[in-house]
Formats: structure tokens, C-alpha cells, sequence
């Protein structure tokens, strides 16, 4: 019996076991590539308001910190123009984690103007580090 719904398409992508038997993260949202000592997270999308995506972008961040320890962590917002609550929760619940961590660094760059106004209504632009770019990022984790 069919809903008339179609399934969801994914991405299929391949992964290498890392040293030790563990599996690099690999998404269908978001890219992860280490630059020095630093875990760059990029968004693919223009929209983090899908309820669905963002438990799986949720679980797949989590466990960067939890699983793979990545203490020093950025976020890039660049291709980003529509951020719903729960993806400010997990940014939130995410900075938290770091937070609990010696030697940890939690910071948002590339966000646009409008999530930047977003943040500041919100005033988590004085809980959370923002920088322009990646590069000023990477600067402040230094």
C-alpha cells in the first residue's frame, strides 16, 4: 500500500574505518574537514528548519563531541538563511557539551545577517563566540 508519499532520497556515501575501528562522521547535510587542530563543520543547505533533518544533523554533531572527541569545534553557517529553534538548541546543547570540556572551543562563523540579528534578539551573541569567516575563526582557537 503506498501513501503517495515518496521516500526520502539519501545521499549515499562511502566511509573509510579510521585507526582504532571507528568510523568518521559522514552527513548528507553538513561536510566535516579538520583544518590544523580544529574540526570545521559546513552546512550544505540554506534551510535548518526541517524537524526530521535536524534530529540526524543533531545525533551526527553530537557525536563529534561525545564519540570523536572533537573539542574545538566550528560551525559554518555561510550557506545558511533559515535557522528554526530546534537548530539553535542544538548549537545551545553543543556549546554546553564544549563547555564541560578541558581545552574545548565552540565557534559560529559565516552567519548572515539576518541569523546574526536572530542571535543578538536572542542575545546568544553574548553566550556564543561569532566570527565573519573561517578564517577569524580558526584565529580565535588558537
Amino acid at each position: 500500500m503506498t501513501t503517495g508519499v515518496p521516500p526520502r532520497s539519501r545521499q549515499c556515501e562511502h566511509a573509510i574505518m579510521l585507526p582504532g575501528g571507528k568510523q568518521p562522521t559522514m552527513s548528507t547535510h553538513f561536510t566535516v574537514q579538520p583544518i590544523e587542530k580544529f574540526t570545521v563543520v559546513e552546512f550544505k543547505t540554506a534551510s535548518l528548519m526541517d524537524p526530521m533533518i535536524l534530529e540526524e544533523i543533531g545525533q551526527e554533531l553530537y557525536r563529534l563531541v561525545d564519540e570523536e572527541d572533537k573539542r574545538r569545534l566550528i560551525l559554518d553557517f555561510e550557506k545558511v538563511q533559515y535557522l528554526s529553534s530546534q537548530a539553535i538548541g542544538i548549537v545551545l546543547t553543543l556549546n554546553k557539551k564544549l563547555n564541560a570540556l578541558k581545552g574545548s572551543k565552540f565557534v559560529l562563523c559565516g552567519v548572515g545577517p539576518k541569523l546574526l540579528e536572530l542571535l543578538k534578539i536572542t542575545r546568544l551573541d553574548r553566550i556564543l563566540t561569532v566570527k565573519p569567516t573561517q578564517k577569524e575563526a580558526v584565529k580565535v582557537l588558537v
